[in-house]
């Protein structure tokens, strides 16, 4: 019985996490680990409590207190250039949809600010992330920092892994790294394509070209012309530092998982390509 008691008062105790439960951080934001009944997941007690198995499993749902959700396990930009996701440590995690980073529009960098260590290492990390998973693109919130800020690359190496016939059609060719802080997007005309973006994925119509004007990583202007791939990443990616994910702009009866990526569209979907 007073083994029980003490199990009790272990469990239900106000600084729950404090005492009883040693919650790992693997990252530097501060986190509230919120325990929830019924789950697989046990407990794992410090030396001051009983060493007995509760009869309560808890697992942990964790949150941030600051703007981004660093435990989140998603795929970099919006294109797997290799296929396989890499493990990425000492880096930012990618935050998942549903976090306010990602759903709110960014700031701009200031002049002051750009040639600071605290905005260059936030380029260094978003360039790292988006090679190692690998992917095409990143935008700054989608490792939950709120500035306008966006770097892509596109590889031969990348290319090689896709179909001849598919990257004609996508008018896809490789470029080298950029990084742009502050870009604003222009069209090029009318013309727009519809393709599949995103991890889920779906299509989402694009315009053929854009303009983006920015300023590089050294605060000096920068102008971008592109057209195909290139261009669609781009608006991929601004988008993202104005609050907008792709799923908001998909053709919503497109929307499938990777596994049924090769099925056909219904019949009353559009079709891919140039329109």
């Amino acid at each position: 019985m007073a083994v029980i008691r003490r199990m009790w008062q272990c469990l239900s105790s106000k600084p729950l996490a404090g005492e009883c439960f040693r919650l790992g951080r693997s990252n530097p934001f501060h986190h509230t680990r919120i325990p929830i009944a019924g789950s697989r997941h046990k407990p794992i007690l410090n030396p001051g409590c009983p060493q007995s198995k509760p009869t309560i499993n808890v697992n942990f749902i964790t949150t941030s207190r600051g703007f981004s959700s660093p435990t989140a396990r998603t795929g970099a930009g919006w294109l797997m250039g290799l296929g396989n996701k890499k493990k990425i440590i000492g880096l930012p995690a990618i935050v998942k949809a549903g976090d306010p980073v990602l759903h709110e529009p960014a700031r701009e960098v200031s002049i002051e600010e750009i040639g600071s260590d605290r905005i260059q290492k936030i380029i260094d990390d978003m360039v790292q992330v988006m090679r190692k998973r690998p992917g095409v693109g990143l935008a700054a919130p989608q490792i939950g920092i709120p500035l306008k800020i966006i770097v892509l690359e596109d590889t031969k190496e990348y290319i090689a892994h896709v179909p001849e016939e598919e990257n004609k059609a996508q008018d896809r060719r490789p470029f080298d790294l950029l990084v742009i802080l502050n870009p604003k997007l222009k069209k090029k005309g009318n013309k727009s394509a519809l393709f599949f973006e995103g991890c889920l994925r779906a299509m989402v119509e694009r315009f053929l070209e854009v303009e983006v004007r920015g300023l590089d990583r050294d605060g000096k202007p920068l102008k971008v012309d592109a057209c195909g791939w290139q261009a669609r990443i781009l608006q991929h990616e601004c988008d993202h530092l104005d609050g907008t994910l792709y799923v908001d702009k998909m053709v919503k009866r497109t929307f499938r998982t990777i596994d049924n990526l090769d099925l056909p569209l219904a019949n009353s979907c559009p079709k891919q390509g140039v329109h």
